[in-house]
């Protein structure tokens, strides 16, 4: 499972910087939630071989009483979701009222925890820490995330705690959890996930699991079609619109992602009444960095005019043209239109995310697209790419060894993953290339 870092404190001492410290990039996954006191910031973050996601909570009060309801929610919400919780403090405010009140929510959740001071560059490290073992959290850990020191510690200390931060309450069940493929509908509130996941099942099954308890959890449906077995992971978002009481909690943004992990093929649900928005391209980015088949699903079709139609289908070429692979179906989950042809593309994007290639064929394929287009010069010398060979599935791995390879420039990757894609017959799946600058220890041990 997908670990969940959560940063908590008072306002003003540093979390969104902290955040950013720990996703490094402006494009990592953020979700800002309209008609929130305080936004809430869903991000991407890497540890060396790990990969995790961070929430910044917004600013706590200085006192229990005085947090707001929907602050309050929203705080505990975030504590559940997560696997490791950082209480960051204000290190040259010193210990804080509020301080105190955090740090017994925090003791309350019994979720592995740290106490970060934050913007200690020009303090005394030890002083700085003294007045802070007032709070009863151990051993601070110090910081200065506008400088981004301390950052490696910090993910460090973390990582080597998170082992025991998986609950079996939190875990979601792997792959092996049902049968056949696994589905993931995924999308914004309000575009019809429980809709068509009711219709893919034949049955209005989705309400039957709306109760208390599973507003968090996802939900794995194993169901027959045509003969052939799937699994379908119902989304904690995925729920009648009459029980949710709270924008935040009509999206569950966590078990969403971690329900992306967690497939084979995500069905990213659009709503055909609303134009593509930046939430929409940063989950489908996430599907993508995570490696999964995927299938673009336009809801509400039917009952549009042909010119309204056309202007969609305009808009999704060019805000899509990066996703060329994948293939978009225009539906009606209420009527039907359309539902059965996801099946197709489904299948398609499983067998191509799970293909089997072999090196002499990888080999031939880029052997092939180098004499079309020459690699460029750098340095004066010519980029050699050698051969190919296969190094994962799900999504398909290829790795090429020659020399200067990491000088090789990201257009002329994308025209071989192209070739590949082509000759390959690779749709609804991204493919990763893996560049090796060596000699090939085939011909080695060839000759």
């Amino acid at each position: 499972m997908i670990p969940v870092i959560a940063i908590v404190g008072r306002p003003n001492v540093g979390k969104s910087t902290l955040f950013n410290c720990l996703t490094h990039s402006r494009d990592a996954l953020v979700y800002d939630k309209p008609g929130v006191t305080r936004d809430r910031q869903y991000g991407e973050g890497f540890y060396e071989e790990h990969r995790f996601i961070v929430i910044d909570t917004g600013g706590l009060g200085e006192a229990t009483d005085e947090v707001d309801d929907l602050m309050a929610s929203q705080a505990k919400q975030a504590m559940e979701e997560a696997s490791f919780i950082l209480f960051l403090v204000d290190a040259r405010q010193g210990v804080m009222p509020g301080d105190f009140s955090i740090a017994k929510e925090l003791r309350s959740t019994q979720k592995p925890l740290c106490l970060v001071l934050n913007k200690t560059d020009g303090l005394d490290p030890l002083l700085a820490k003294s007045d802070f073992y007032s709070l009863g959290l151990g051993e601070p850990i110090t910081i200065a995330a506008s400088h981004q020191r301390g950052i490696h510690t910090v993910l460090e200390h973390v990582f080597s705690h998170l082992p025991l931060a998986v609950t079996e309450e939190e875990t979601l069940p792997s792959t092996s959890s049902g049968e056949g493929i696994h589905i993931a509908v995924v999308g914004r509130p309000n575009v019809g996930k429980s809709t068509l996941v009711n219709r893919l099942l034949g049955e209005e099954r989705v309400i039957a699991f709306d109760e208390p308890g599973t507003t968090r959890s996802s939900i794995y449906i194993s169901y027959e079609h045509l003969g052939q077995p799937y699994t379908l992971i119902d989304t904690a978002g995925v729920r009648r619109r009459s029980k949710v009481k709270d924008v935040v909690e009509k999206f569950s943004i966590i078990k969403t992602l971690q329900a992306i992990e967690a497939a084979d093929v995500v069905i990213l649900l659009m709503d055909a009444q609303d134009d593509v928005v930046d939430q929409e391209l940063r989950l489908l980015d996430f599907i993508l960095e995570a490696g999964k088949g995927a299938v673009i699903a336009v809801n509400k079709w039917d009952g549009l005019s042909q010119e309204r139609r056309e202007e969609i289908r305009e808009a999704l070429a060019t805000k899509l043209h990066f996703v060329d692979f994948l293939r978009i179906h225009f539906i009606s989950a209420r009527h039907g239109s359309g539902v059965g042809n996801l099946y197709d593309s489904i299948h398609e994007a499983y067998e191509s995310a799970t293909k089997t290639l072999t090196s002499s064929a990888l080999t031939k394929v880029l052997e092939e697209a180098v004499a079309r287009h020459q690699p460029p010069l750098v340095h004066g010398r010519r980029i050699k790419l050698r051969f190919a060979h296969p190094s994962g599935i799900q999504p398909p791995s290829i790795t090429i060894h020659g020399n200067q390879t990491t000088e090789l420039p990201k257009a002329y990757q994308r025209y071989l993953i192209h070739a590949f894609r082509k000759a390959f017959r690779l749709m609804g799946t991204p493919i990763r290339l893996v560049l090796k600058t060596g000699e090939n220890p085939y011909h080695k041990g060839s000759r």
